[in-house]
This record gives C-alpha cells, sequence and structure tokens, in this order.
C-alpha cells in the first residue's frame, strides 16, 4: 500500500513541476526583473535599512515587525531546504542542479518583491476582523470576489503544502542514523518504527509549546533563532571552504558545466537538471510559491513597497548565501558521489569529513533549529490557509491536526514527504503567479509614488 502511494505522489509531482510551471515560475520571474528594471536590486540597501527598523512605526497595522516578518520568512526557508534539500538537488540532477537553484533565485527577488508588496497592498480580515495577508486576500480583495475559486485553490493546496513532512522525517532521519546508530544505542538494520514513533511524539510535544502561542510567539522565537543558527552554520561552511580552498573553483566550474550537459544524470536529461534544480530553489526561497506572502503580510507596515523590499533579501540570503555553502560543502568532500547515501545524512556525512569527530554534531544541532523553526512558520501559513477557509475561530482545530501529522511524518518515507511537498507547492504557484502578474501594475504605481515620496523627504 505504501510504494502505491508513493508512486502516485511521485508521479503527481512529476507532473505538478512539468515544463510549464517551471516557465511560469521562472519566465514570470525574468518578467518581474524587467518590469521593476531591477528596482529590489537598485534598492537593496534601503531593504537592509527597513529590516533593521529604521522606518518602523509602533502603530501600523499588522501583528509582527517587519524584522520579525523577515525573521519568520526565513525560518520558513532557511531550514531542511538548505541542508537536506540541496543534497536531494545534487543527488537527484548533479551539481547542475545547483546553477539552476541560483537562476531561481535571482529571478526569485523580483518575484518576492511583487508577491509580498501585494500581500500588504490588499490585506483583507478574516473571521474574527482581524487583518491578514497572503495570496488569497490578494485575489479576493486586489482582482475581485469572482476569483474566490483561485483563492480557494490557494488554501486548500496551502493546507497540505505547509504540512511539516520533510522537516520532521529528515529530523528524525538524522536523530536515528547520525546520533543513535552511529554510537551503537540503536541497531543499523531492523524495524526502527517505535523509535520513530517516539521522536515524532517528543518533537510534537515541543513543537505546541510555540505554535498554540499563535503569530507572535513565533515572531518572538524565529527572530532569536533564526540569526543565531544561520551563523552558526555558515561559519561552520565558510570555514570548510576555505580550508579547502584550491577545490571551491573546480567545485564552481562543475556546477555550471553539469548545468548545460547534466552529465551526472543517467542518460544525460538536461531537463531533469533543470526541473530539479528549480524545485529545490522553490523549496528553498519559496519565491512565487506564495507562502512568504503569507508571514509578510502580517508584518506592522503601512508602506506595502516596503515591505516588498524587506521580503526581497530572503532568496539572496537563503539561496545564494547558504545553499551555495551547502553544495560547496558537499562538492569539496565528494560525498555526493557515495551511493546510498542522500538526503540530510549526505550533507551530515560532508561536514563530518571535512571537521571530524565535530562536524556531525554540528550538523545534528543545526538540523534540529533549522527543522523546527521551519515546523513553527509552517504551522502559522496552514492555520491561516484553514482560518480562510473555515473561520478564524476554529484555528485550533488545525494546530491539533499540524501536531498529530508531525508524529505520522516522523514513520513516514523521504520519497512520500518530498513528492507530496513539492506537489503542493506547485499548485500554490499557479494562483500565486497568476495574480501576481495581474496586479503587477498596481504594485509599479505604488513603487514609483513611495520613490518620489522618499526623494522629497530626504
Amino acid at each position: 500500500m505504501q510504494k502505491t502511494i508513493e508512486q502516485l505522489l511521485a508521479q503527481f509531482a512529476t507532473f505538478a513541476w512539468g515544463p510549464w510551471l517551471v516557465f511560469l515560475l521562472v519566465g514570470g520571474g525574468v518578467f518581474f526583473v524587467v518590469f521593476s528594471r531591477l528596482l529590489p536590486v537598485r534598492y537593496l540597501g534601503h531593504a537592509i535599512d527597513i529590516a533593521r527598523g529604521k522606518y518602523y512605526r509602533r502603530d501600523d497595522p499588522g501583528d509582527i515587525t517587519p524584522y520579525q516578518a523577515l525573521s519568520s520568512a526565513l525560518a520558513g526557508t532557511i531550514g531542511m531546504g538548505n541542508i537536506a534539500g540541496v543534497a536531494v538537488a545534487i543527488t537527484t540532477g548533479g551539481p547542475g542542479a545547483v546553477f539552476w537553484m541560483w537562476i531561481s533565485a535571482l529571478v526569485g527577488i523580483a518575484t518576492k518583491f511583487f508577491t509580498c508588496s501585494l500581500a500588504l497592498m490588499y490585506r483583507g480580515r478574516d473571521s474574527a476582523g482581524q487583518v491578514q495577508g497572503g495570496p488569497m486576500y490578494v485575489i479576493t480583495e486586489g482582482m475581485g470576489r469572482r476569483w474566490r475559486p483561485l483563492a480557494v485553490w490557494f488554501a486548500v493546496a496551502g493546507l497540505v503544502g505547509c504540512l511539516p513532512m520533510f522537516q520532521v522525517n529528515q529530523l528524525v532521519q538524522v536523530l536515528r542514523e547520525v546520533v543513535f546508530v552511529a554510537n551503537g544505542w540503536l541497531p543499523a538494520e531492523g524495524n526502527h518504527l517505535a523509535f520513530n514513533l517516539g521522536c515524532g511524539l517528543l518533537i510534537a510535544a515541543f513543537v505546541s509549546l510555540v505554535i498554540f502561542g499563535g503569530i507572535h510567539r513565533i515572531g518572538v522565537v524565529t527572530s532569536a533563532l533564526v540569526p543565531v543558527m544561520v551563523a552558526v552554520y555558515l561559519l561552520a561552511a565558510v570555514w570548510i571552504v576555505f580550508a579547502n580552498l584550491a577545490s571551491v573553483p573546480g567545485s564552481l566550474w562543475l556546477i555550471i558545466s553539469d548545468a548545460f550537459t547534466g552529465q551526472a544524470v543517467a542518460g544525460g536529461a538536461l531537463g531533469t537538471v533543470i526541473s530539479t534544480g528549480i524545485r529545490r530553489a522553490a523549496f528553498s526561497n519559496e519565491a512565487g510559491i506564495g507562502t512568504e506572502a503569507l508571514v509578510h503580510g502580517a508584518a506592522k507596515n503601512h508602506e506595502p513597497i516596503r515591505q516588498g523590499l524587506v521580503a526581497s533579501l530572503g532568496p539572496v540570503i537563503d539561496t545564494l548565501i547558504v545553499c551555495t555553502a551547502t553544495s560547496l560543502v558537499i562538492l569539496i568532500t565528494g560525498t555526493w558521489q557515495v551511493d546510498g547515501v542522500d538526503g540530510v545524512t549526505l550533507t551530515v556525512s560532508a561536514f563530518e569529513q571535512a571537521i571530524p569527530g565535530f562536524g556531525a554534531w554540528l550538523l545534528v544541532l543545526a538540523v534540529f533549529f533549522f527543522s523546527t523553526s521551519t515546523m513553527f512558520t509552517y504551522s502559522y501559513y496552514g492555520n491561516k490557509c484553514w482560518s480562510f477557509l473555515a473561520g478564524a475561530e476554529r484555528g485550533w482545530i488545525y494546530n491539533l491536526f499540524y501536531v498529530t501529522l508531525v508524529v505520522v511524518a516522523a514513520v513516514i518515507s523521504l520519497d512520500m514527504a518530498i513528492n507530496l511537498i513539492d506537489g503542493m507547492f506547485a499548485m500554490m504557484a499557479i494562483p500565486t503567479m497568476l495574480s501576481t502578474l495581474y496586479l503587477a501594475p498596481r504594485v509599479m504605481r505604488a513603487a514609483r509614488r513611495y520613490f518620489s515620496e522618499l526623494e522629497n523627504e530626504s
């Protein structure tokens, strides 16, 4: 039965991420780059000033500060997609997949600017009267009520796509293989169902402490966790890169050359390399998927363009910096060529080889914080989708469902988790990109007004 479900999910994910969706995400992103005339890149310094609170006003509408919104969004993107997702991309599509992750991130900077500006331009109110933002409100408030089926499409896909399947699965895998099996506390072979289930229950209890506190508690926790976890992980990765500096040019050339030959993929399937890179980039930075707009739409900010600029920092940090660091460590150490090692275990092996006796434990700690912080943010995403469909007063029902799925995710296979989330991310991207393309001219009108006023103030 499980094998049948795995095959169906794999077919669904492959169909959903066909050439048409890659064209929608990348082609749409290129359009945003050209249409905005590189605006998010040109005002990168201004975006940093906004993120650090230079323009923050306590009485602005919303629930969390612009920085907390960025931190919460990064908690959702700088997670297992940057540790395990990069490993999956390389083992599935070869080193060249990383190049297409870069391309996706570069156009994703502009995509995030548009999607997250719209999240504030067209905020709506939930059934409890609370101001909310996100693609479903952008569609209903910006495009009109007749487009509500498209908003419902996004919300339904978000309910499933934001489940913690991949994060929990990979956290349990690293605890089992790196901590317990490696130290002889658990046999390498045999049925690990009881162990996986026990881990799932403990993780569910930990996650519950945060997510039942709502977006305020999630914002506080992630704003404290994200800078620390990124700094520690990057310091370790950068140390490995500089310790093996002579191997860096070769690894970078491998990424670039393989991007156009697909030699690492059986049969030289270039399309597979490109598709894999785009899929993993979407899981890494979520540009164009719509999830990022859910949390940025909750920011205390009366200027949509400001929050759009803050959001545009996301792909730079999580894909161009963190994912690149991970990929270089994996390629430098050569662990990507070892058969039978995939997912988070591959990244752990790379760090352990580069920093013997310490690297594996560092990755265990990073995986714990990366995966749990992503779970916090994803629970908020899913709850907003549920509240849109069923009413905010029933949000507690989704939280219970979410915690239950944490336990389920601990015992399913890696392939099942990846394909389920991949397929649902594709389904979320369709209404997000279509509505953003439709409303993009309104964002540019707002941007021209905003920068004109900014110049007059200065």
